[in-house]
């Protein structure tokens, strides 16, 4: 328990430090603010996010736009890369988009870290929606920069 403060255990503190991490960015974070994201769960290396999908945000075919649910799994990568005090950037990224998204629809994003190495570490995210039904898969490569971060 070197480093920490008496009577915290290393998993209080690391989680102390995620919530302070993403607390900092998300009060610096305007897109998800516009998004109306909420975290509803967050741990070191792992987010949930939440948001409800608004009318301006479909697209010509009466659907969600697919940047939208991109941009949940994105925010939702962000934070979960971000839990361990050093800058992580996103460098890689794919989805799959199995099920349309409608406007009133809440989605649900969370991402987990799946693997990691010193600079990489590779996230799934999975995007559902109130039912419970997936609406899309994403796949995120971070690379972890030596950068401290700010809070």
């Amino acid at each position: 328990m070197s480093g920490e403060a008496p009577g915290v255990t290393r998993e209080e503190g690391a989680q102390a430090l995620a919530e302070r991490l993403v607390g900092a960015m998300l009060a610096k974070d305007a897109f998800s603010a516009w998004l109306g994201l909420e975290v509803v769960e967050l741990r070191p290396a792992a987010c949930t996010v939440r948001m409800s999908v608004r009318a301006e945000m479909v697209n010509g075919f009466g659907v969600c736009h697919g940047g939208i649910a991109f941009s949940l799994a994105d925010s939702a990568l962000a934070f979960a890369s971000n839990t361990h005090g050093t800058v992580t950037v996103s460098i890689e990224n794919s989805i799959t988009y199995p099920a349309p998204v409608r406007v009133g629809d809440t989605l649900t994003a969370t991402a987990v870290e799946e693997a990691a190495s010193s600079r990489l570490a590779f996230y799934r995210v999975a995007v559902r929606n109130q039912d419970g039904t997936t609406v899309a898969l994403f796949r995120g490569t971070v690379y972890r920069t030596a950068r401290e971060m700010d809070t």
